[in-house]
């Protein structure tokens, strides 16, 4: 799909008359002839059908081997497709939805299994390990790429050439790049970006307040140091009105929840130096670990201090507490995914069309770890934070129809209509979703769109950007940071001490993987990273 390719949308509404098909017996790998279309070209597509919470979108089929016209050709009756995913909604409930219509047009029967977060690397790796896969489809963080990688079909040609695949960035199709080969199918980008409230920041009553009382300019922060003195300043005022006190900051800081992640984002611009490859988490060559360098450190001090920021409760907030937080209004900044963003954005939202999209605070000083010394210079590094992908299973018995499912699941009309949906956790991983007129169309005003979609797209050509650890035993990596983040947050651990003993973990883990093993796939890092 090329840019502008989401522009018509219409308000007509659409009845589609789908008929599902019982199915018996194991699948065959022979594929039956194509059948009559259930859909004419540019058929409109909403989902309000399937549930009175879906938005009454309507969006055009948009022509091609993935649209609702071809894969309703398919006649895959008789067949089973099995598939893993997240726990619902985040991207476990567009799996079942996309799952319920490819059963409804294909005649397939199609099984979904959603798993919670923390169970979800071992209910894929362990039978794929065991040379059993119990499942053809897999979703998951993109970071789980090297474990993954070994068991994984590459993704052929025909999708490849698809104009949906070839409108995915660079980035994206990077992450879903292992030796060379694309071995994941993108559904989704990722990325960490800042949201702030501007009927606050913007308010000129405010403004001469902060002025006042600090002798700065309150803007939007460009420094995690401005970003805590705004923080600080509007944490338990009621600025609604409405009696409730808010809050200035709400973060991810749930240790099974994807702590680490935020961690990485207050890291980045402290540990990311323009001028100095070769990786950030691990020193290329030794592989010692950097996770305990000066440039992490202060990045847990900082959000240590971030606590008195932060609703009751948020020193343990998941994601669904961030998003609910920003995108309730609860909390005048955030900073995460795309989620909070959206749900902010949703019709009946009480700060629609009063925030807006900035790139992640940067600080004022960089480490450099080559000269083990700080350099005193502006830096921002954008952080790349894994996104959800998804892959075929190289013993999957029907390697076609799995790869026609996920061809359907993010072809044009479906991937509209899921970037609209905040607790879906599909976001822009297309050059087309960089086009503001679409956010328009879904009431955004224009400069909130303008500045969604600049945020986004900017990140792309960014030099200095930051990508998570994809390696083998990936998870374990993440799970010691987390709780080397958790207990410095609990006041359990000095910083320092906090990131020592994760640094002695990490150790502990490559020795266990094999030191090679680890350093080969961390080199897939820092190709990204030294771009």
């Amino acid at each position: 799909m090329r840019n502008g390719s989401y522009k018509g949308m219409v308000a007509a509404a659409i009845v589609v008359a789908l008929t599902a098909t019982a199915c018996t017996g194991q699948d065959p790998v022979e594929n039956k002839p194509d059948k009559p279309a259930l859909f004419k070209p540019g058929s409109e597509i909403s989902y309000s059908k399937y549930s009175k919470s879906y938005p009454k979108t309507k969006v055009k089929d948009v022509p091609g081997p993935c649209s609702y016209e071809s894969i309703s050709r398919k006649d895959y009756s008789g067949q089973t497709l099995k598939i893993i995913s997240h726990a619902i909604p985040v991207i476990g409930e567009p799996t079942q939805l996309h799952a319920q219509q490819f059963e409804e047009i294909t005649g397939a029967k199609v099984e979904v299994i959603n798993v919670p977060f923390g169970e979800l690397h071992q209910k894929i790796l362990t039978p794929l390990q065991a040379g059993q896969p119990a499942y053809d489809v897999m979703f998951y963080p993109s970071l789980w790429i090297g474990d993954m990688a070994p068991h994984l079909a590459p993704v052929p040609k025909k999708y490849l050439d698809t104009p949906g695949m070839k409108d995915v960035t660079k980035a994206y199709m990077d992450v879903a790049t292992w030796d060379g080969k694309v071995v994941q199918y993108p559904v989704d980008g990722d990325r960490h970006y800042l949201k702030v409230r501007t009927d606050v920041l913007e308010d000129p009553k405010r403004q001469a307040a902060y002025k006042a009382a600090t002798g700065k300019d309150l803007r939007t922060p460009r420094t995690w140091t401005e970003y805590q003195e705004i923080a600080e300043f509007f944490s338990g005022r009621d600025l609604d009105g409405d009696g409730k006190p808010n809050f200035g900051s709400a973060e991810v800081t749930k240790r099974d929840d994807l702590t680490f992640s935020a961690f990485i984002s207050r890291a980045a611009p402290y540990v990311k130096h323009p001028d100095v490859e070769g990786g950030l988490f691990f020193d290329l060559e030794t592989m010692k670990p950097l996770i305990n360098t000066p440039g992490f450190v202060r990045a847990l001090e900082d959000m240590v201090k971030a606590k008195s920021t932060w609703a009751p409760g948020g020193a343990n907030f998941g994601l669904g507490d961030e998003i609910l937080s920003f995108g309730g209004g609860q909390s005048v900044m955030s900073y995460s995914w795309d989620d909070a963003f959206i749900q902010a954005q949703q019709p009946d939202g009480t700060t629609r069309n009063k925030i807006r999209a900035a790139e992640l605070p940067g600080s004022d000083e960089v480490y450099n770890r080559t000269t083990k010394a700080w350099d005193k210079k502006p830096n921002q590094a954008p952080y790349f934070t894994w996104g959800w992908t998804s892959a075929v299973a190289k013993a999957a018995r029907n390697q076609n129809m799995a790869f026609d499912y996920l061809c359907f699941f993010s072809n044009e009309a479906n991937t509209a209509l899921d970037l609209t949906i905040g607790r879906f956790g599909v976001n822009p991983y297309r050059k087309a979703h960089f086009d503001a007129d679409f956010w328009e169309q879904q009431g955004w005003d224009k400069d909130v769109a303008e500045s969604y979609v600049r945020t986004l797209s900017g990140m792309e050509s960014s030099t200095n950007r930051v990508f998570d650890l994809r390696v083998p035993g990936v998870n374990g990596y993440m799970s010691a940071l987390a709780n080397g983040v958790a207990a410095a947050l609990a006041g359990q651990k000095a910083p320092q001490r906090a990131l020592d003993d994760v640094a002695a973990e990490w150790d502990r883990i490559t020795v266990q993987i094999g030191k090679d093993k680890v350093r080969s796939a961390y080199r897939h890092v820092v190709a990204l990273e030294d771009n």
